[in-house]
């Protein structure tokens, strides 16, 4: 949560900060959880999650994108600038039901670039605007705050809209992706029984619950600036 949200325990606070924390551990704790018992499940077929990963590239027609290993666990994305696949040490890899739900998860996301998915397309339009935004957006509330001047919290509030607008933005394109990554991989018989295909799911919608979490904390704390500034008129 950023630091500039914290302006003290309100009633604010209470009835929209706290309860999204609360879900956004809770999310955490369900994905590193559900994630942790995936990944002793090996899959019977015996891909890797970079063999999955290809798989879904090579089923669903997408070509020039490269498969590299990153450090960490969960750190799994894809680079659209570089059309690369990074996938964690725990994923490249692993024969694991939990390896290939989140490789296959994140082909997805180069399938929909090279499809044009709309919504990622909207989301990466304001990637720009959220990078300049998030810090200006500290600063104007901040000195607004502290100057008692209204248009300035106002601006820095408009800024901190398009932050939010972009975490709603993400959860269709993450669930989009984790749909495409199970249809794929029920269709490309990547997990070979019904079980190992529900273990992957259950991953993925782990995974879901945490970006569903921080559309809700970027809500709550949006909506607590505009009670604030509203107060403090």
């Amino acid at each position: 949560m950023p630091h500039y949200y914290f302006y003290g325990i309100d009633i604010y606070y209470l009835i929209l900060i706290l309860p999204a924390f609360i879900l956004s551990l809770f999310a955490q704790i369900k994905i590193k959880s559900t994630f942790s018992k995936y990944s002793k499940i090996i899959s019977q077929n015996g891909l890797t999650g970079a063999d999955a990963a290809r798989k879904v590239l090579e089923l669903n027609g997408v070509s020039g994108v490269m498969i590299e290993r990153v450090n960490g666990s969960l750190t799994d994305h894809f680079d659209p600038r570089t059309k690369v696949i990074r996938l964690s040490d725990t994923v490249f890899d692993s024969s694991s039901v939990a390896a290939i739900g989140v490789a296959a998860h994140e082909a997805g996301h180069a399938v929909q670039y090279d499809r044009e998915y709309f919504p990622i397309k909207a989301r990466n339009a304001l990637v720009p605007i959220v990078n300049f935004g998030s810090s200006f957006s500290f600063i104007a509330i901040f000195l607004g705050f502290l100057f008692s001047f209204q248009p300035l919290v106002l601006i820095g509030i408009g800024f901190f809209s398009f932050a939010v607008l972009f975490q709603i933005i993400t959860l269709p394109v993450e669930l989009n992706a984790s749909a495409r990554a199970v249809k794929t991989i029920r269709e490309g018989a990547l997990l070979e029984s019904e079980n190992e295909v529900k273990g992957a799911k259950s991953v993925l919608t782990a995974a879901a619950m945490t970006y569903i979490a921080a559309a809700i904390m970027s809500v709550a704390q949006l909506l607590r600036l505009v009670l604030i500034s509203r107060r403090r008129r």
